[in-house]
């Protein structure tokens, strides 16, 4: 109680507040520049549980804004790394680190039990696996995204609209930390918007932050933001599954380059995204489309256009870089 007295100081953060935080079990997926901020807010402020999901290991040019770690952390597995800060920081806090990367056939699995998740990942196609999967179950999913000088960070799911509801289409150009580049404050003020969000569900908080959100201009210095909570869920929506789902039987088209990697599977045809159109290679009926790539980028701008001409099941698969770059 000590330890929080100035926290539950805050109107609504009583004892019943306290207690529902306790209780808590969190996902978060992705410890780098987001997470810094929202872990040790989150293990701080008296989270019961959290578990903790990233593949990647620590990098000498991230540590401008991944300020959980420090230069003897280089070549660490950011979670477990991460695990251990948290545990200096707030040892009633059971802190579960997995060193994998979340995809649609194990997110179920690492999402059982969480009361809200929290995106942090910094990858397109595993923000939509869970929106996804929270919208199905009910799940608050607090999901952020941060390039260049600019981020935002949302309440989607657990009653409010999905992801696909508010960003149903790709835009024009999406932008990444490694292409566009990312100052540290600027993710870090999104990553505290984010765990501000995670605290006020989990506490009970009202008004709730689900169905909003809140962006962030650092070149203006403006705070934004807009309400979403009667935004439609699209009809229809091209769904990701795991590289492990694909069936012989496929239309399997890999979109990537041969530089790339090979073949996602012997069956594939390697064709870019542009192929696909009126005159373009479509499946037989009956048949199940999978396009396959790097993030999923390039599989949604293909299965947009084949969508537009074949009425017929299309499923995403994104495949990762052989490199080891997720972008």
């Amino acid at each position: 109680m000590t330890r929080h007295a100035r926290q539950m100081a805050v109107p609504g953060m009583g004892p019943a507040a306290q207690a529902r935080l306790a209780a808590a079990r969190v996902l978060v997926v992705g410890a780098g520049g987001l997470a810094a901020p929202v872990l040790p807010y989150l293990a701080g402020a008296g989270v019961g549980a959290i578990r903790l999901v990233d593949p990647d290991g620590i990098e000498v040019g991230n540590l401008h804004r991944q300020t959980l770690f420090r230069m003897a952390d280089i070549g660490r597995p950011k979670a477990l790394a991460a695990a251990d800060s948290l545990r200096a920081l707030a040892p009633g806090c059971a802190v579960e680190p997995v060193v994998g990367m979340l995809d649609p056939h194990n997110a179920a699995a690492l999402a059982e039990g969480a009361d809200v998740v929290l995106d942090c990942a910094d990858s397109f196609a595993v923000s939509y696996i869970l929106s996804d999967l929270c919208l199905a179950r009910g799940v608050p999913l607090i999901h952020a995204s941060v390039v260049g000088m600019e981020g935002y960070a949302g309440g989607f799911c657990g009653g409010a609209p999905s992801l696909r509801a508010v960003f149903p289409d790709l835009p024009p150009r999406m932008g990444s930390c490694a292409e566009d580049g990312v100052l540290g404050p600027v993710v870090g003020v999104i990553g505290a918007l984010q765990a501000q969000m995670a605290l006020e569900v989990l506490a009970g908080l009202a008004p709730s932050p689900l169905g909003r959100l809140a962006s962030y201009d650092a070149r203006a210095h403006r705070f934004g933001g807009f309400a979403f909570d009667a935004a439609p869920e699209p009809r229809a929506a091209h769904r990701f599954i795991a590289p492990a789902a694909i069936r012989p039987g496929d239309f399997i088209i890999d979109l990537r380059a041969e530089d790339e990697g090979p073949l996602a599977h012997p069956a594939a045809l390697r064709l870019p995204a542009d192929a696909f159109g009126p005159a373009g290679p479509r499946p037989v009926p009956g048949q199940r489309a999978v396009l396959c790539c790097r993030s999923g980028l390039r599989a949604w701008t293909a299965a947009e256009r084949l969508a537009a001409v074949w009425d017929g099941e299309i499923t995403l698969v994104a495949l990762g870089d052989m490199t080891g770059d997720t972008a």
